[in-house]
């Protein structure tokens, strides 16, 4: 008996099979339409498992390349070892990874994806500073990179497929700075934990942009279903049973299903190979890093045919398929409102005891409440749009042709209307939940930098020492640029009293001499007056400090003073004319006390070993000088540092989780986009023949066209509007979960509703086309 019941589903799974391909044209296309609707879906949660694998291999390369090991001695000069100085440096908006090398013998470390350390003079680049550096838009960069290129880097050396990089080899370095002595490249991975909020942040992403794929691979399965139901009652017609019928139906899902996950890996292969051509917020990836985790590849394997007969069989719960057509039992019913109430009041219910219970530095978080308690909330949204388009659109009323044309397609056919943009309402509510929470916990990880953009809007660093040049000379070489309106120059250096006694270490107790002219002085220091000759004892007042005072006392008029390094120093005698003013921060923010002496007191082409700083007042109209500046910083040292002010600066876990929301925003958005272009297609396909014999009764094509505008844009305004108040409920919660004030961000707001709705209608407006198409006589013809 369990045989022949085995036997019997199997004979009704494979009947539904035979069904989606016996269909003729339009079957084949009602499988292919729900295949590529569910094949999208597929390919994005593919690459969303992906996402992990990128993150290690990326990881991994970096680390096997990292130079830079704080808190660990430096071995001394051998045979295997290597100076190496930092020379990062930015192109527009790009950042390009720059390293110096210098053996200290015949066998120094080799980085990853080199063959040998480059020699003096010679450069070896990544593939995509290669190419830019070929192309016109690189002639701004070429001069500062104008070294002989002798080869390029490997994968294994680099973070992505378009990362600027390059080594470049010297015989200039000296230890000492930015210069540190390395025997080996690579350093075991210690990645940095999040704490709790950024660990909310994390997860509430992933719900947020996951969760609109999967509702729309539930309504995808759903594609073709008037078609569906009329097959159901032919088979109702020849005797089938109600149980029979459902096993049937269940067999077409599962043929949908299984059809959508091989076109999701085929689309998922194909994207994969494209992956390597996008680079977003400097982020690129290298195509064999995109490998789904086996375990949720699997997953989504074993979930996406079971939510597509889940979703077959509760639509046929409320259809009873009788042989002369397809009853629905809700025709004259409403849609119940108390069970999709339901599903956003459970999800506050589970969030509402985390209240004031997260913060930056409390205990773990309940992953599992926060997940459910989100999702609950997120997908009372997709439940709440068929009731709510419903009840709206039950009392519209009047309009033009066009307007009359949508309202009755709608007060028809709710469902497929509201299910086509449910998607789209759900990641409308999560981004702006998302954008709340942001809002308002980013005062936590963006400080204020102290910066004064007013007086300086760039820094010019020289760390590794100046010989023979003076102030006035290191400021021209940048007044001369075309928008930068002002500069000054300030050289700094140690010194040491005469005679002083060397602590416990052998140091000698050191003070900052600093020299410059009056324009300088004043950037620095209040003083009264000032004159070429004069010299001054810069005082710290009671206000704090940036950076550390000096802890020896400054000498005084007549007292004779050490300047520079022990081994190149000058000895100088402090003026007589001695005067003591207070210091002030300069642009960067920075208190120093100290000696300050003009070049008339203290000749600086006499000493050696000198740092130099010079701060740019910059105009913001010509892009093209800041590129300017930093090639003139180049033709000093290749280890010149060039630093844009700015007011403040996220930390790097909270920069990096807004760039991959904005990652995940986007391709979210592009999948949306074409599922909704799919659906709409559907929905065309399905009314062709309704469309043609309004044609053909002398309906104009424009008003066609704008009856479907409407038909999308109704329930898409409701959806927003749904969103909307979904959104910033679940904003809210999450706020108040933080501890945070809870207010409404009206701008991200309007600019989340504004980008989805002006989504929806280029997505409909581009199935115009195939519109004017179906219009044609041809489409009164049938099978």
């Amino acid at each position: 008996m369990s045989r022949h019941r085995g036997t019997g589903w199997l004979a009704d799974l494979a009947l539904g099979a035979r069904l989606v391909f016996a269909g003729g044209r339009n079957g084949l296309l009602r499988t292919l339409m729900t295949a590529l609707g569910v094949g999208l879906g597929v390919a994005l949660l593919l690459a969303s498992t992906s996402i992990s694998t990128m993150l290690e291999h990326r990881s991994e390369r970096t680390t096997a390349r990292d130079d830079q090991f704080f808190g660990v001695d430096q071995p001394p000069p051998g045979d295997r070892t290597l100076l190496v100085a930092t020379v990062d440096t930015s192109y527009w908006d790009d950042s390009i990874r720059g390293r110096l090398l210098q053996p200290d013998g015949a066998h120094p470390p080799v980085p990853p994806g080199l063959t040998r350390v480059p020699g003096p003079g010679e450069m070896v680049v990544s593939p995509a500073l290669a190419r830019l550096l070929d192309s016109p838009d690189g002639a701004l960069l070429r001069p500062r990179l104008d070294h002989r290129v002798v080869g390029t880097i490997g994968d294994q050396g680099l973070a992505g497929p378009n990362e600027y990089a390059y080594y470049l080899g010297t015989d200039q370095l000296r230890p000492g700075g930015s210069t540190v002595r390395i025997d080996h490249f690579g350093t075991e991975p210690n990645p940095e934990g999040l704490d709790p909020v950024l660990m909310l942040l994390v997860m509430i992403i992933f719900v947020v942009l996951l969760l609109p794929i999967a509702v729309f691979v539930g309504a995808a399965v759903r594609f073709g279903g008037e078609a569906r139901d009329r097959r159901l009652a032919a088979l109702r017609l020849v005797g089938a049973d109600a149980v029979t019928t459902r096993r049937i139906a269940a067999g077409e899902a599962l043929v949908g299903a299984l059809v959508g996950l091989l076109a999701g890996a085929v689309l998922f292969l194909l994207g994969r190979q494209l992956v390597e051509l996008v680079t977003l917020e400097g982020i690129s990836v290298f195509a064999g890093d995109v490998r789904p985790s086996p375990l949720l590849a699997a997953l989504i394997v074993l979930a996406v045919p079971a939510v597509a007969v889940l979703v077959a069989e509760l639509t046929l719960r409320r259809i009873v398929v009788e042989p002369l057509g397809v009853v629905r039992r809700s025709a004259n019913r409403r849609r119940r409102l108390w069970w999709r109430l339901t599903l956003p009041v459970a999800g506050a219910a589970l969030l509402a005891p985390l209240r004031a219970g997260i913060d930056g530095t409390g205990g773990p978080v309940n992953q599992a409440q926060v997940i459910i308690g989100v999702v609950l909330l997120l997908v009372g949204v997709a439940a709440l749009l068929p009731w709510l388009v419903e009840s709206v659109v039950r009392r519209l009323r009047g309009g033009g042709v066009a307007w009359q044309l949508a309202v009755r397609r709608l007060q028809l056919d709710t469902e497929s209307s509201a299910r086509m943009v449910s998607g789209v309402a759900v990641a409308v509510a999560g981004g702006i939940a998302l954008q709340m929470l942001f809002a308002g916990v980013q005062h936590n990880y963006v400080r204020a930098t102290g910066h004064d953009v007013s007086r300086a809007q760039t820094i010019v660093s020289v760390n590794d020492g100046l010989a023979g040049a003076d102030a006035g000379n290191l400021a021209q070489r940048f007044r001369t640029i075309p928008e930068v309106d002002g500069a000054f120059a300030i050289l700094d250096t140690a010194a040491s009293p005469v005679g002083a006694t060397p602590d416990e270490s052998g140091e000698r107790p050191a003070f900052l001499l600093r020299i410059g002219d009056c324009a300088a002085l004043r950037e620095i220091a209040d003083p009264d007056r000032c004159a070429d000759g004069d010299a001054f004892r810069i005082v710290e007042d009671t206000g704090e400090g940036r950076s550390a005072e000096s802890t020896v006392e400054l000498p005084g008029p007549g007292r004779e003073i050490e300047v520079g390094d022990p081994e190149t120093s000058t000895r100088w005698t402090v003026p007589a004319g001695l005067r003591s003013v207070p210091g002030r921060g300069d642009p960067a923010g920075n208190r120093n006390a100290g000696l300050f002496a003009t070049p008339g007191a203290l000749d600086p082409a006499a000493l050696r070993g000198l740092r130099g700083t010079v701060y740019l007042t910059m105009h913001p109209s010509n892009p093209d000088t800041i590129e300017l500046v930093r090639n003139a910083a180049a033709g000093i040292g290749p280890t010149v540092q060039v630093q844009r002010l700015r007011v403040t600066q996220e930390t790097n876990r909270f920069a990096q989780i807004r760039q991959g929301l904005y990652l995940g925003v986007v391709v979210t958005l592009l999948l949306l986009g074409a599922s909704l272009l799919v659906g709409i297609l559907e929905q065309l396909r399905e009314r062709r023949r309704t469309l043609a014999v309004l044609v053909a009764f002398g309906t104009r094509r424009g008003t066609l066209g704008a009856s479907v505008l409407w038909q999308t844009a109704v329930p898409v305004l409701l959806g927003l509007g749904l969103a909307i108040v979904l959104g910033t409920a679940l904003g809210a919660i999450l706020l108040r979960i933080v501890n945070q004030t809870v207010r409404l961000d009206w701008p991200s707001i309007g600019t989340m509703s504004g980008i989805a709705a002006a989504m929806v209608l280029l997505v409909t407006g581009a199935s115009l086309p195939v519109l004017w198409r179906l219009l044609r006589p041809t489409g009164l013809r049938t099978e």
